[in-house]
């Protein structure tokens, strides 16, 4: 009996914890889902912009798709540690120095230099912990890009991914700081910076 009854019981309390979990999940909050719009819509907005006014007589990009992914975290899961900025600006920039190596140094067959740049940017990101997953997307745009995008070389380190991630990351800082309800970065030594300095 004393046995059914615990069964019973870690069968009612999973249960409510399940229930709890998924109403949280569930839960909708316009607030939040404004300030992830307003922020990513602005920090790609401003790349684009940049892209399109002045950087089509200098034949550069400025723009790649990584930079999506990277706004989903950087203004939808600001709490997730794969958006804190070491990961952000680390991931992003060690993957890019990864995939444009693999290019230089691999012979040009795709089904190896593609995974190769991929995998090779997850160990590196978690070697150095700057976990990162729209790293391994800049890695394999390195690899698999438009000719433009290839012909950067090293520069593709420096521009678009250096420059279009600290666009994203200091649009990030405004935008996610505007209200109480949500603080960006989160437990890193920058966030102890503003609360010394009380912003």
């Amino acid at each position: 009996m004393k046995v059914k009854n615990k069964i019973s019981n870690k069968i009612k309390r999973n249960v409510r914890i399940s229930r709890y979990v998924i109403y949280k999940e569930t839960l909708i909050d316009f607030k939040e889902q404004f300030w992830s719009f307003i922020g990513a819509f602005t920090g790609i907005a401003l790349i684009a912009f940049l892209q399109s006014s002045y950087l089509p007589q200098l034949e550069n990009i400025l723009l790649i798709g990584s930079f999506g992914a990277s706004s989903v975290l950087i203004y939808g899961a600001i709490q997730s540690p794969l958006a804190q900025p070491r990961n952000v600006i680390g991931g992003q920039v060690i993957s890019a120095f990864i995939g444009v190596t693999i290019f230089k140094l691999m012979p040009d067959i795709v089904w190896i230099t593609a995974p190769l740049a991929v995998s090779v940017s997850i160990v590196a990101m978690q070697i150095t912990k700057t976990l990162h997953p729209p790293g391994g997307a800049t890695a394999l745009i390195a690899v698999i890009g438009t000719e433009k995008i290839k012909a950067l070389g090293y520069f593709y380190i420096i521009s678009p991914v250096l420059t279009g991630t600290l666009i994203l990351f200091i649009v990030a800082l405004i935008f996610n700081n505007l209200t109480s309800k949500r603080k960006y970065p989160t437990n890193t030594r920058l966030t102890r910076v503003f609360k010394s300095k009380g912003l």
